[in-house]
This record gives structure tokens, C-alpha cells and sequence, in this order.
């Protein structure tokens, strides 16, 4: 009879204590077999206008199942309601799985996160860890309330650390559109220079429908992958915009090695593509799981042409702000078996 009372006792504390736990704000694609398998990759995803929270979710998809690495991504979440919300800048739930990360992607914009968040980051980048950083991650951080925050010089806009996070750590910050948004997309063109690179392994064509971003900052270290040239419209067929702006062409893909305060060195692998849309590309996928083999150590691993095929539907919704799905919260977003 105890032994009846107390199992009952048990299964109700076990109930009510699992019952009350908050709903998961992230999600965790484990690692199947392959050469990543061991290796934890952390996304972070932030952004009102590219649609991080739908490209960088089939990124990792792709990483877990046919490469092996266990990936977790993070978006904004709206506290009132536990759904993506990448117009809430102030809210990334689970940064400290940035502890136990080999790898951090990210794509933010503008975000302007509590301390205690940022402290994952920063104490990862500190670490002398390495980070890929899509289109918008030149100016990931704007402290417009958060001003008093010991990670403010993180911010695009700093003057002590001149253009923060972005020009310091990435090697450029926020400058302008150089195509014209929407109007001119972008044609990627390997820099021959590197062009045994293992990141551009099995890497040919690449065409996004983002514009170019101006690049003028670019640290003497920095080695230029894939220069952009800027098409007339947006197709991929359509020809090159006539004078001066495809002479010279801008950096769209870059890498080069930063050393923070703590004096460890981490590799930095920058590109100004990355909308949602822009990930429909082959050449930009392939080129993304390159990275990310040889940003963990991996690069004589790295096959001849990696299999980025989608794991599950992608239907990425076009860049533009306001534009992004409402209602999805990360449990949407797990795999399917």
C-alpha cells in the first residue's frame, strides 16, 4: 500500500514538474554519421529582413544528416508568446550552448542583447573559436538601449573600436548597398588567386538574388574567395550593370584570422550573401558546408563535392522587412522521421 502511495506520489511530481516546464526556445538537430559526428555547431539567427530563421534551420539540417554534426539554432523569441520573432532584438534564448560549441554561424542584425546573454558570445569569441557570418553580421549588434553594457564596443556604430564587432572582428561593418537592393542581384565569381582554397572545393556556380554590399574596410589578412558582380536584374542570366560598379568588384566571400584580448587566434569566414532565398543555390550551399569542415579542422575531409541536398521541403519567403512568417515556434521546425 506505501509502495502504491508513494509510486502515485512520485508520477505526480514527475507530471506536474514536467508539465510546467517552459517550451524549448531553440532546437537541436542532432548529428547522424559522417565526419562531423563529435563536432557541435551553434546558429544563431536574428535578422528582420533575410530570413535567417528559415535559411540557417535547412543549413543545419543539411550539416546533421548527411555530415554528422550535431547542430543547435537559436533564434529571437518573443517572450509573450515563445514564437520567432526576428523583429524582437533584445531576446536569443539558449546563448550558452555557445559554451560547448566548435562552431558559431551566425546572421544577425542590429541586435541589442542582455549581458547575460552576450557573455556567451563574447566568452566564445574570446576563446579563439571560430565564426561564419552571413550578409547582415556586418552590424549583428546596435546597443541603441543597452548603452551602459561592457559589450557596447560590439555595437556597428563604435569609435573606439571603430565600426565594433563587424569591422573589427570580421573585417567590415555596415557601409551601403553597392547593387541595387532588390533591382540587381548577384553573380559570385571565384577569385583565381584562391581558388584551391577548400572552401570553394566542388564550388562552381554561384548566383544570389541579393545585391552586393559595399566592402572598404577589408584587414591587409583578409584573402578575397569569390569577388561579386553586379547584374542588371534579377535573374540569373541577365547581364552585368554597366560602369563603374564592377570595377572594381566587391568582396562577397572572405577569410582571415582574428586575435581578441585574450590572445588566441580564431578563423573568420565572412560572406554578404545569405538571404533565405540566396540559400536555394547550390554553389552558395556547398560553399557554406566547405567552411564549415575547414573552420573545425576538417578540410581534408571536405569530398569533392559535398551533398547539400535539402533534408525535408524548403520554401524560403522573399527578404523584406515585416515579411516574416508569424506564428512558428522552434518545435516546428524539428525533424521529421
Amino acid at each position: 500500500m506505501r509502495t502504491s502511495k508513494l509510486l502515485l506520489f512520485c508520477a505526480g511530481v514527475f507530471l506536474l514538474t514536467t508539465t510546467s516546464l517552459p517550451a524549448r526556445d531553440w532546437v537541436v538537430y542532432q548529428g547522424k554519421t559522417g565526419p562531423g559526428k563529435g563536432k557541435h555547431i551553434v546558429f544563431l539567427t536574428g535578422d528582420e529582413e533575410y530570413r535567417s530563421e528559415e535559411g540557417l534551420p535547412m543549413l543545419a539540417k543539411i550539416l546533421a544528416v548527411r555530415d554528422g554534426f550535431t547542430c543547435t539554432v537559436l533564434f529571437s523569441i518573443n517572450p509573450a508568446d515563445g514564437t520567432i520573432d526576428p523583429d524582437i532584438l533584445t531576446n536569443i534564448p539558449g546563448m550558452e550552448a555557445l559554451d560547448s560549441a566548435d562552431l558559431c554561424v551566425m546572421q544577425l542584425r542590429f541586435r541589442d542583447l542582455p549581458d547575460s546573454q552576450m557573455k556567451h558570445f563574447v566568452d566564445y569569441l574570446n576563446a579563439g573559436k571560430p565564426i561564419i557570418a552571413l550578409r547582415t553580421s556586418t552590424h549583428a549588434f546596435a546597443y541603441d538601449h543597452n548603452k551602459q553594457s561592457p559589450y557596447a564596443r560590439f555595437d556597428w556604430r563604435d569609435k573606439d573600436w571603430p565600426g565594433g564587432f563587424g569591422e573589427q572582428v570580421l573585417g567590415e561593418t555596415w557601409v551601403s548597398h553597392h547593387g541595387a537592393h532588390g533591382k540587381e542581384s548577384t553573380r559570385g565569381i571565384i577569385n583565381q588567386e584562391f581558388s584551391e582554397h577548400p572552401i570553394l572545393r566542388g564550388v562552381r556556380d554561384i548566383w544570389v538574388p541579393s545585391d552586393v554590399y559595399t566592402v572598404i574596410h577589408l584587414p591587409p589578412d583578409a584573402k578575397v574567395l569569390v569577388w561579386g558582380r553586379v547584374l542588371s536584374g534579377m535573374h540569373p542570366g541577365d547581364p552585368p550593370v554597366k560602369g563603374t560598379k564592377n570595377n572594381p568588384m566587391m568582396p562577397v566571400v572572405w577569410v582571415r584570422h582574428y586575435t581578441g584580448p585574450s590572445g588566441k587566434t580564431c578563423k573568420i569566414v565572412t560572406t554578404t550573401m545569405g538571404a533565405a532565398v540566396d540559400l536555394k543555390n547550390q554553389g552558395l550551399r556547398r560553399l557554406l558546408v566547405n567552411a564549415c569542415y575547414w573552420c573545425v579542422g576538417l578540410e581534408n575531409e571536405i569530398p569533392a563535392r559535398a551533398d547539400v541536398r535539402y533534408v525535408g521541403p524548403y520554401k524560403p519567403t522573399w527578404f523584406g522587412f515585416g515579411g516574416f512568417v508569424k506564428g512558428v515556434k522552434p518545435a516546428d521546425l524539428e525533424l521529421k522521421h
